[in-house]
């Protein structure tokens, strides 16, 4: 399985992985899937967050679910959609967020390769989704890819910060070392949850962060 698309840096980080059983399962079944059935998202953008986001230049990590399953939305990057495509719940809350703790207002645009390239890892447990059908790629072995991702991270680069926002990504952040990294936890930014979420200060904290260890800090617009 040498020959996965993937951005060189992880694939020395996380290539092993592709050697393992259950990797072989996986991509069995993804293919298949999407060659029978609508899959998010496009099968070029997978590893789009490893690919714009290189391992070396890793400085802050935030976890999410799986991929949006509406049309058009789903780019690779967790929270984000595709540019022109209106902003979900949760990243409408983030924005919101964003303005209150930092008092800059976030381009209208969803598409955040703007944070992915400037070392922002926007990284979901599960990489692929069937449409319209949330969670239909659970348990298939993305998960252990992905937990892969954040333990080689943890165990080859400090000082990255770990937004960690409800009980699923906190609990796929328990490796993380806390003691050469910031961890920083708070309910998920969706509706149901989002009193968890507003006022954690987390853009400021985390660039506060990156500044005191020499990092250049994340412009969040």
């Amino acid at each position: 399985m040498s020959n996965v698309r993937i951005n060189a840096s992880w694939k020395k980080a996380v290539g092993e992985e592709f050697k393992k059983p259950y990797w072989e399962e996986l991509t069995t079944f993804v293919r298949k899937q999407y060659e029978t059935t609508k899959v998010y998202p496009p099968a070029k953008n997978i590893f789009n967050a490893f690919d714009l986001c290189p391992f070396d230049e890793v400085k802050v990590v935030i976890v999410g679910q799986d991929p949006y399953h509406g049309v058009g939305q789903a780019n690779g990057l967790s929270f984000a959609v595709n540019d022109g495509v209106a902003l979900p719940p949760s990243l409408q809350n983030i924005y919101k967020e964003i303005h209150n703790d930092l008092g800059v207002t976030p381009l209208p645009s969803g598409d955040l390769s703007r944070w992915a390239k400037q070392g922002v890892l926007m990284l979901n447990s599960v990489l692929t989704v069937a449409a319209g059908s949330p969670a239909s790629h659970k348990g298939r072995g993305w998960e252990e890819f992905t937990d892969a991702a954040i333990t080689a991270l943890n165990a080859n680069k400090k000082h990255i910060v770990y937004l960690l926002w409800g009980k699923y990504a906190q609990t796929k952040g328990l490796v993380i070392d806390r003691t050469q990294n910031l961890v920083l936890t708070s309910g998920h930014p969706s509706p149901y949850s989002v009193s968890l979420f507003y006022g954690n200060h987390h853009f400021s904290k985390c660039n506060a962060y990156l500044k005191e260890h020499n990092l250049q800090p994340i412009d969040w617009h």
